[in-house]
């Protein structure tokens, strides 16, 4: 049976290749959606050669804060795994937080650019405590290294 993995990106990730290309690069979300699936076949391969379990990853894009939550919730049902990109979302939003908290499923926080190297505001994570680890500043690239980490977890 496959380990699944839900990737759940919050508001404005839909606008990837056109919102602020200089900081979250020209690649588009279906370019984030074919990387990401490119990555769970490499270690699907390689989980094969070591008799382990395929991975298998979805995805939800959500500009509204509830639906982010319902897909938080519903996922304990089904995944095993959760890379998590709650955009703006990451500086505001204690129902993230406790939704995470709710479910018993790992999570990797993880984000396009360097939260670090941003604005004030954007230096507080709500979410990171119910998290397994943070990956900033790897572009979209930085979903694969998620489903590493998640690999190694689940």
């Amino acid at each position: 049976m496959a380990k699944r993995i839900l990737v759940i990106n919050g508001p404005n990730i839909n606008m990837l290749g056109k919102r602020e290309p200089e900081i979250y690069g020209k690649e588009t979300y279906q370019d984030l959606m074919e990387i990401t699936r490119a990555k769970a076949r490499e270690i699907s391969e390689r989980n094969y050669l070591e008799g382990k379990e395929p991975i298998l990853v979805s995805f939800i894009q959500s500009n509204y804060e509830g639906d982010i939550v319902t897909a938080i919730q519903n996922a304990s049902e089904e995944y095993q795994g959760l890379i998590i990109n709650p955009a703006a979302y990451t500086h505001t939003s204690i129902a993230i937080l406790d939704a995470l908290k709710a479910v018993s499923i790992p999570a990797v926080e993880v984000h396009i650019s360097d939260l670090s190297k941003r604005e004030d505001f954007r230096q507080v994570s709500y979410i990171r405590e119910a998290c397994i680890a943070t990956i900033m500043g790897e572009g979209i690239s930085g979903y694969g290294h998620g489903l590493e980490i998640l690999q190694e977890r689940i």
